[in-house]
């Protein structure tokens, strides 16, 4: 398999059909898009904490859409509104599934490829297309869309309605109707080679929890994307064609609107039936590469191999029975509001599960504090700290007091904005030498590691109690509420920590990128771990293996096993005579 036909530069690196390029496309893109919602939210943080000051760099980025270095209204929502879905759908998504998926779901199954590497591509180029369309609107002449990330009716509705809700609108809704099509192809191809491309000997209850992570997780992109094109194509219609799926009774400057029928909350419904479980989307993949990293680098076999199985299922479950938590002030029936808070802290139950195992993972294990364990221990902290808060908000006479409060972008930032980033960032670090061959810097990792979880701590842990003093989030400015004056000091110091944090992320760009073309050469098994895809050769070859495929004869967690000479032993392994499977 690996005597492949003679590739040139545009089918191996451009229009490849390999799961390895493909993953590393997905990658580079990823954190291209990462690098613009960084920059977004460094803009507008520094328009929160100096609400009046001018700035040099706003003349730079904003354009016409700043006034003497001051940051115009528009163009702040405008940011807030695609920072969110840049770092949502663009950045976790892409540096998650797209990545990882690819490059690990063949590696670690022992398969050749994808069911279909054509699929494949193309669901990479949707995506780069998505991403083109997305950025392409911030140099509109309004601006980009700028209803929040949620993109709420009437304001996305109403072309009219401010300068965000035109061209910028149209382009947001073209741009992720094109990236679900890719989500959905990607999905289904993971779906499908993960059931029926499994090497000899890799049953189910055999597959590293990686792999349960992301097969579980596009069961769950199969399920709840199309609900949210559904969504996109009625907001569509109201905008272009006059209808009213979500309008009713609206008013402009005066104007009667003739919209009748329609209802907001129908759109509430059905962006939040897909967007709730996109939380998992996201957090799942990094769940499954922190188990993955943490029992290689606790020279253990990850505790309670099958209950954490069980969680990943429990967890896809609800989480399409929760999306209402999201709306317990939209005039919600009392009784339906006690059904969603009953399923939303019955969802702690298998994330409990998950975070006791890790710890117990962690416990007495002989720990090699790489900057891939540095960072999955780092997950854990935060998707435990960002857990508890939900708790407050799942319950639905505690959510109505800080509901659209910085205590909410408190929460979801840790739970599931800094938990997934440094899920990615695990990952990268652990399997870099099985993408590009080489090994990044482990004291520029440490560095990159410390800075981060100072500045992300620095920047979420006070917004709670912005939140529960009552500081609305998405506001250009509070200098209008005296109320709020007294905690403008409390922004500059989280203005300041965002920018420290924006800084640490220049410190794995370089490493990054340095390391692709100078790192030290990797050797074939790194980090002594005992999944498939450090059986392949380090330079990539078509198909994976040179020769035949190597057969599985046991779980991926035998470290430390007793009686044998190493303390790891590779799946591909035979038993040793007398020795029992685990």
């Amino acid at each position: 398999m690996s005597n492949h036909h003679k590739q040139t530069f545009i089918t191996k690196y451009v229009f490849s059909t390999d799961h390895k390029m493909i993953s590393k496309q997905f990658l580079i893109t990823g954190i291209f898009m990462g690098v613009i919602g960084v920059m977004m939210s460094m803009l507008f943080r520094l328009q929160i904490a100096w609400p009046e000051d001018s700035f040099g760099i706003f003349k730079a980025f904003l354009g016409h859409h700043q006034d003497g270095g001051v940051m115009s209204p528009d163009i702040y929502l405008a940011l807030v509104t695609i920072h969110g879905t840049i770092m949502v759908f663009f950045v976790l998504t892409a540096g998650l599934s797209g990545t990882f998926s690819n490059l690990l779901i063949p590696l670690q199954i022992g398969a050749r490829d994808m069911a279909s590497g054509l699929i494949n591509m193309i669901s990479y180029w949707l995506f780069f297309i998505s991403s083109v369309i997305m950025i392409s609107s911030l140099f509109l002449e309004a601006g980009p869309a700028s209803a929040g990330w949620t993109i709420y009716p009437p304001l996305s509705a109403l072309p009219q309605a401010i300068p965000g809700s035109g061209m910028g609108m149209t382009l947001w809704l073209i741009s992720m109707a094109i990236f679900i099509a890719s989500s959905l192809l990607g999905a289904l191809n993971y779906i499908v080679t993960v059931l029926n491309l499994r090497t000899v000997g890799m049953k189910m209850t055999r597959l590293p929890l990686t792999i349960w992570a992301f097969f579980i997780t596009a069961i769950i992109g199969v399920v709840s994307f199309p609900v949210l094109l559904s969504a996109a194509l009625l907001l569509i219609f109201d905008r272009s064609f006059g209808t009213s799926f979500y309008l009713s009774d609206i008013f402009i400057q005066g104007e009667v609107l003739h919209y009748q029928g329609g209802s907001p909350v129908l759109f509430e419904h059905l962006f939040w039936f897909l967007g709730h479980p996109e939380v998992y989307i996201v957090i799942l993949p990094a769940m499954g590469i922190v188990s993955e990293v943490m029992a290689c680098n606790s020279r253990k076999p990850i505790f309670g191999y099958r209950a954490m199985i069980g969680s990943i299922i429990a967890i896809a479950f609800l989480s399409t029975i929760v999306w209402g938590h999201h709306m317990f002030v939209s005039g919600m029936n009392p009784f339906l509001g006690s059904v969603f808070t009953f399923t939303t802290l019955l969802i702690a139950i298998p994330s409990a599960v998950k975070a006791f195992n890790w710890i117990t993972t962690l416990w007495k294990g002989n720990l090699q504090m790489n900057p891939a364990m540095l960072f999955s221990i780092g997950f854990v902290s935060t998707f435990i700290t960002g857990g508890l808060t939900g708790i407050v908000l799942g319950d639905s006479a505690l959510d109505i007091n800080v509901h659209d409060t910085y205590f909410v972008i408190a929460h979801f930032h840790l739970v599931m904005g800094v938990s997934a980033i440094y899920g990615m960032f695990a990952g990268i670090y652990h399997w870099f030498p099985k993408m590009y061959g080489r090994m990044m810097n482990k004291t520029l990792g440490y560095w990159h590691f410390w800075i981060t979880v100072v500045a992300a701590y620095g920047v979420f842990f006070p917004m709670h109690f912005l939140g529960l003093a009552g500081l609305p989030r998405r506001y250009y400015s509070n200098t209008a509420f005296p109320l709020f004056d007294d905690l403008s000091d409390i922004n500059k110091v989280i203005t300041m920590f965002a920018i420290l944090g924006g800084a640490a992320q220049l410190i794995f760009l370089a490493n990054f990128f340095i390391s692709i073309y100078k790192g030290k050469k990797a050797p074939q098994n790194p980090w002594h771990a005992n999944t498939l895809e450090w059986t392949t050769p380090v330079e990539h070859i078509h198909g994976n293996w040179s020769g035949e495929i190597p057969a599985v004869h046991r779980w991926s967690y035998d470290y430390s096993k007793p009686g044998l000479p190493e303390d790891y032993v590779t799946q591909d392994t035979p038993l040793f005579e007398g020795e029992e499977e685990s």
